[in-house]
């Protein structure tokens, strides 16, 4: 048992999928997992373990930003054994090749972080997806014939960036700005898990548009069954 996640031993699957939202947890248990318990309130912050399509599988949210999804992540890999973790988020799309509502599965991530200064000092990490997860998800999106890109984010600790930082990250080929995928592909690489994260675009900072609070929590379904389908293609 770790100090954010009342879970006992045995009760949390070794793949996970990780919302920000604890109330998206709960919606992907209740409309996916067969048979979801929960394992976890501490703080409001929800988890479930279930099964899909026979494979047990764990959902447990990380609220916003990198240091709060370190310390789930963290504790999910340190204390739990859990293998692998897809992110499940939305992003704020910064490149025309996608629409609100696609998604993009990130295969690295830039990242504004102090975390990763306090880890590696003047050193410059690449904090990246694991390949065998990118392309297991590439091949099953294909197949659902849904909008999605590959590519990469960029994991920024400003919300509400006035200085557009955003621009120089587009500049380079970034296609979404979020606040937390950085800090699990390094984490993913610290302890020697697999990670990836899944996008939805929830609004488009270069184009414009946006998405609702309901809509972010309880419509972007591809997303969530990409992820499902991803876990049990590479189980």
């Amino acid at each position: 048992m770790s100090t954010h996640i009342n879970a006992p031993d045995g009760a949390i699957a070794p793949n996970v999928l990780l919302p920000g939202d604890p109330l998206r947890a709960k919606f992907i248990a209740e409309q996916f997992l067969d048979g979801a318990t929960c394992y976890n309130e501490v703080r409001g912050m929800l988890g479930f373990t279930g099964t899909y399509k026979g494979v047990p599988v764990s959902v447990q949210g990380t609220g916003m930003g990198q240091p709060s999804l370190s310390i789930y992540a963290t504790e999910l890999f340190r204390f739990y054994g859990v293998q692998t973790a897809i992110r499940v988020g939305t992003c704020g799309a910064v490149s025309e090749r996608t629409q609100l509502r696609d998604t993009i599965i990130v295969n690295a991530a830039c990242s504004d972080s102090a975390l990763l200064t306090q880890r590696f000092g003047s050193l410059h990490f690449a904090p990246a997806a694991s390949f065998d997860l990118v392309r297991a998800a590439d091949g099953i999106a294909s197949g659902m014939g849904i909008r999605y890109a590959v590519g990469s984010v960029a994991s920024s600790d400003l919300f509400y960036d006035k200085n557009e930082n955003w621009k120089k990250w587009a500049a380079y080929g970034v296609l979404g700005i979020e606040m937390e995928s950085a800090e699990l592909f390094t984490l993913a690489a610290e302890y020697g898990r697999r990670a990836l994260a899944i996008m939805t675009v929830s609004d488009h900072i270069l184009l414009g548009g946006a998405t609702t609070a309901e809509e972010r929590q309880t419509t972007f379904t591809a997303m969530m069954r990409l992820a499902l389908d991803t876990i049990v293609a590479a189980s």
